[in-house]
């Protein structure tokens, strides 16, 4: 806590979104620095904590309006850039010698964005509910539902995590799972969260602990399934979307969410060991220019054919340029 206040503090001198600091704070508490993260277990916790009320609180604001519009455009910028980035990655990792089951590793962990560091960025910014930000979003958690079932039909065809192809019908449970909570949300939202949030209302502090439990609970249930935390979470914010005490919800738990995500940031930290990086600088580079360049610009270009203006599509786009934390334990599986 003591480091995070020095970088932070230092980040606020420098006029660096606290993230920045954030990630800053994992690297030096992490194995190639200070290596002081040895609480792993209670720092997961919170950590995944931390994901599941920062996925709520971007439900909880979600306007079923503005779903709808901009529906096709996340579907389509999502699935293009899966399909650039997989395909590309592959034969990428084709070139560099890397071996067929090799490449699919990479390519497969090269289509994952991080929803949760870009979900902070956007909100430190005050852009989660810009127009780039919203289509962002939409094809963020498009991409974590394609690359879920990508994982899983690895997995049941025996590569990914030791199957040995028993697993053919994991699709369809987690589509069935997905569907059945989904269900469940519309029919929460019908009938039980208005009368259910207006009698915690009269304690606002029960309120606030039962939105922490909803959050936590659906990110379970959401992880359980193989629908995953980020989905989870998010389904439980729009689950009391509809309330009208969603406002008052979102400004009690946002000092929360900040809290808790420190110890992602630190747990990513610790699973970060830099001195492995020289024996592959050369195939890190390549693959960075990849991602940092190649994933905005197919955005950019898959926006621009449906109608948005560049600046739209290119602020969207910058949000891909990244792949996610949980493509680490894949890339090692």
């Amino acid at each position: 806590m003591v480091l995070a206040t020095v970088i932070g503090f230092i980040g606020l001198l420098m006029k660096q979104p606290l993230i920045v600091s954030f990630i800053a704070v994992g690297l030096i508490a992490g194995p190639s620095v200070l290596d002081i993260v040895h609480s792993k277990e209670q720092i997961t916790l919170l950590s995944e904590l931390g994901i599941a009320i920062l996925l709520f609180l971007v439900g909880i604001k979600l306007d079923v309006k503005l779903i709808r519009s901009i529906g096709g455009v996340s579907l389509m910028t999502g699935l293009g850039q899966v399909a650039f980035t997989s395909i590309a990655g592959y034969f990428i990792g084709l070139s560099l010698d890397l071996g067929h089951i090799t490449s699919l590793y990479v390519a497969v962990a090269l289509t994952f964005s991080s929803t949760i560091i870009i979900v902070k960025l956007l909100s430190d910014k005050k852009e989660i509910d810009s127009l780039h930000g919203q289509i962002a979003l939409g094809f963020l958690i498009v991409q974590d539902l394609v690359v879920v079932l990508a994982m899983i039909v690895l997995a049941a065809i025996g590569i990914g995590d030791g199957h040995d192809g028993t697993n053919d019908s994991s699709v369809w449970n987690v589509a069935l799972s997905g569907g059945g909570l989904l269900l469940f949300v519309i029919v929460f939202v019908r009938y039980i969260a208005n009368p259910l949030t207006e009698q915690l209302a009269k304690i606002p502090e029960l309120l606030v602990i039962y939105a922490i439990a909803q959050a936590a609970l659906f990110a379970a249930i959401g992880d359980f399934v193989g629908l995953g935390m980020e989905v989870g979470g998010l389904l439980a914010g729009v689950a009391l979307a509809s309330t009208p005490y969603r406002e008052s919800i979102a400004a009690r738990l946002a000092p929360l969410r900040d809290f808790l995500l420190l110890f992602f940031f630190i747990a990513l930290g610790a699973t970060l060991d830099l001195s492995l990086l020289g024996s592959h600088i050369s195939g890190a580079i390549i693959f960075s220019l990849f991602v940092l360049i190649g994933n905005p610009l197919i955005v950019l270009i898959i926006m621009g054919l449906m109608g948005y203006r560049k600046r739209t599509g290119f602020l969207a786009g910058l949000t891909v340029a990244q792949i996610s934390e949980f493509s680490l334990p894949w890339g090692s599986a």
